[in-house]
């Protein structure tokens, strides 16, 4: 099965390298009849039910309801919350067993959403998911978990994990939003212990539509040993949410969100108080993970449409691919595009490995470091398709339009889940640990 290979002979798109090689060149180890069956479930889902609708939903920033429920149906939601396989979101409609599923299947996942070519629709289906569901599954008690998890994962309820501030991007340590635990009378007069919720969270993706949150919160001293995760209901009063006007990722319902004396049940603290920097951390390496599945295939996408683009535009009597510099842009985009997938796969097949306590420490430098990679590969592709489609890159819509709108997003990969200059150093900071402490 490792020499197995397959060509989906049904797509039009694929021009050279425009898909993941394993789909039409190369054997690998990495992919078994299970991966492909899903890939094909998968890219006929995203090309019938998603791909057609990309531009409305750019247009109305919003992804109707019922799409996240179809995302269930095909088992899309599940799998990017990562393996294993979340149980309590029942059997995978086309693997079965949850035992058949595993970090490539996720990968796979990745992949084809990102095929569309649009942030804010890979973003909006999936983000909240990955980053906001996890921490419910690994900390949350047995009865907030069983209550709210499955929700999520069947596409009935939208989360999101509120952690950017204002103040406090990537320095998750120094969040200022406090949650101070106080005994109050509910509306039946009971008297009930709760946290009364204060501050700003921004840029938090899903947040208009959510119908939960995971707020980070201060709920002891400074720095990272006084913060806890809780959850929040949009709906209580005091929570207030507004749109913001982004560069880019249109359809995720990216929120500036205000909270004010928010009284929530302290049964809604998910893990232990004081130890949500450590619950945070559990899960960011697969979200970074996700950012550099995306972010390859976004570069992948602009490959594939330049190289399209340049087959049938004709300039000075020729073929744009029949001009040495043309094909030289394409050769370096392939290049960078090709080495930036195998470290991804390597990646992936590590956490097929290890349990999540060691992708923790173990994958960190990595991470980082193939975060950095991913998403110089997306900005320079981005900027060399726009260069091959020249005007039509710099249209919204037309041949141009999803060149046109990644050269937007570019930003929302390289700076979220950690900026390149912060995830470089951490890498070093990470490898350099046993020898020296920095």
């Amino acid at each position: 099965d490792a020499a197995a290979f397959e060509t989906m002979s049904d797509d039009d798109a694929a021009v050279g390298w425009g898909d993941p090689s394993n789909l039409s060149r190369y054997n690998s180890p990495y992919y078994k009849e299970t991966h492909r069956a899903w890939r094909r479930t998968l890219r006929a889902w995203v090309e019938e039910k998603l791909a057609p609708h990309v531009r409305d939903w750019e247009k109305t920033k919003v992804i109707p309801r019922e799409v996240f429920r179809d995302a269930f149906r095909v088992g899309f939601l599940p799998a990017i919350v990562g393996a294993p396989w979340p149980e309590l979101a029942g059997p995978c409609p086309v693997l079965g067993g949850a035992k058949a599923f595993d970090a490539f299947h996720e990968l796979i996942a990745w992949e084809e959403i990102s095929r569309c070519g649009s942030g804010g629709l890979a973003w909006g289906i999936c983000e909240g998911i990955q980053i906001g569901v996890p921490p419910l599954l690994n900390f949350a008690s047995s009865e907030l978990r069983d209550r709210i998890a499955p929700l999520c994962l069947r596409g009935e309820k939208v989360i999101c994990l509120c952690i950017s501030e204002p103040y406090a991007g990537s320095d998750v340590a120094n969040i200022r939003c406090t949650a101070e635990r106080k005994r109050v009378r509910n509306a039946q007069g009971v008297e009930e212990e709760v946290f009364v919720v204060n501050g700003e969270k921004k840029w938090i993706t899903n947040g208009m539509y959510a119908d939960y949150m995971l707020i980070a919160a201060r709920t002891g001293g400074k720095g990272n040993k006084g913060i806890s995760i809780i959850l929040v209901e949009t709906d209580r009063p005091g929570v207030d949410r507004k749109q913001m006007d982004c560069m880019g990722m249109w359809a995720s319902g990216t929120a500036y969100i205000t909270l004010e004396d928010v009284h929530v049940p302290v049964s809604n603290l998910v893990g232990e108080e004081n130890r949500g920097f450590y619950h945070i951390m559990y899960n960011f390496n697969h979200e970074r993970w996700g950012f550099i599945a995306m972010s390859t295939e976004f570069a992948r996408v602009c490959l594939d449409e330049a190289t399209k683009y340049a087959l049938k535009r004709r300039t000075f009597g020729k073929l744009l691919a029949e001009h040495p510099v043309i094909r030289a842009k394409i050769g370096e985009m392939a290049r960078h595009i090709e080495s930036t997938h195998a470290m991804l796969e390597l990646l992936t097949y590590q956490m097929t490995t290890m349990s999540k306590a060691e992708q923790m420490t173990k994958l960190a430098a990595d991470s980082a470091l193939i975060k950095v990679q991913a998403t110089k590969t997306f900005e320079y592709c981005a900027r060399e398709a726009a260069q091959i489609l020249g005007g039509n890159s710099y249209i919204r819509g037309g041949q141009g339009e999803k060149i046109e709108r990644l050269y937007r997003e570019v930003r929302a990969c390289a700076i979220p889940g950690g900026s390149e200059e912060i995830m470089t150093d951490l890498a070093v900071r990470q490898i350099l640990k046993p020898v020296k402490k920095l």
